[in-house]
């Protein structure tokens, strides 16, 4: 994650190399140059009780490698499977971009970016959810 800059709101916290870190009264930049570095924005986590959707549960294990709880080589695997199962339901153009750029920032260690992206999935899947729910 080399050249990282998060913008923090007041007293947001972040999850960096495992420590909780709380932005004070006002906003701030911090640059992470360390490569490879651990983080996750807690406001963007997802809790384990809300794990309860497919897409949910494929961002939940990106999520896990960010906060250093999962190894990367064994997440990869699972990763791709969950993308590969989503793609065969969420077959529109949008998802399908959305899909295939997780799949290569996950190729290249970018599980930030990687969750990033899935979770734009998840109000979609919501949606798609609930129509079903009514039928």
């Amino acid at each position: 994650m080399s050249g990282l800059v998060l913008k923090l709101g007041p007293k947001e916290r972040v999850l960096i190399n495992g420590a909780v870190i709380e932005n004070g009264d006002r906003r701030s930049r911090l640059s992470i140059v360390t490569p490879n570095a651990n983080i996750l924005r807690l406001r963007d986590a997802i809790h384990p009780e809300e794990v309860n959707t497919p897409v949910r549960r494929v961002c939940y294990i990106a999520q896990l490698v960010l906060s250093g709880d999962a190894e990367p080589k064994d997440a990869r695997i699972q990763l791709m499977r969950g993308i590969e199962q989503l793609s065969q339901v969420l077959t529109d153009p949008d998802s399908r971009k959305i899909l295939n750029t997780a799949t290569a920032e996950i190729q290249n260690d970018q599980y930030y970016q990687a969750l990033k992206l899935l979770r734009a999935l998840i109000p979609r899947e919501e949606r798609l959810l609930s129509a079903a729910k009514y039928q």
